[in-house]
C-alpha cells in the first residue's frame, strides 16, 4: 500500500473522525493510549473499532439517503 493512501477528502473531518474512534473504543470498552502510540494494541482491538467505525460511518451515510435522522 502506498503510503499516504489514507489521506482524508474533507480534511476538516479530521476531527469528527478522531471524536468517533473515542466514542466507539469507550463503547468497547477498550482505552485508548494517551501518547498516540497504538503499537503496544493488539490487532483485534484495532480492527473492531475500524470496523465498528466503517459501520457507523455507513449507518449514517445510509440515513442521509433515506432523509432519516
Amino acid at each position: 500500500m502506498a503510503k499516504g493512501s489514507n489521506q482524508l477528502l474533507v480534511p476538516q473531518a479530521r476531527a469528527a473522525l478522531e471524536q468517533l474512534k473515542y466514542e466507539i473504543a469507550a463503547e468497547l470498552g477498550i482505552q485508548l493510549p494517551q501518547d498516540g502510540y497504538y503499537g503496544n494494541m493488539t490487532t483485534r482491538d484495532i480492527g473492531s473499532i475500524g470496523g465498528n467505525i466503517t459501520r457507523r460511518l455507513v449507518q449514517i451515510a445510509e440515513q442521509q439517503l433515506t432523509g432519516n435522522r
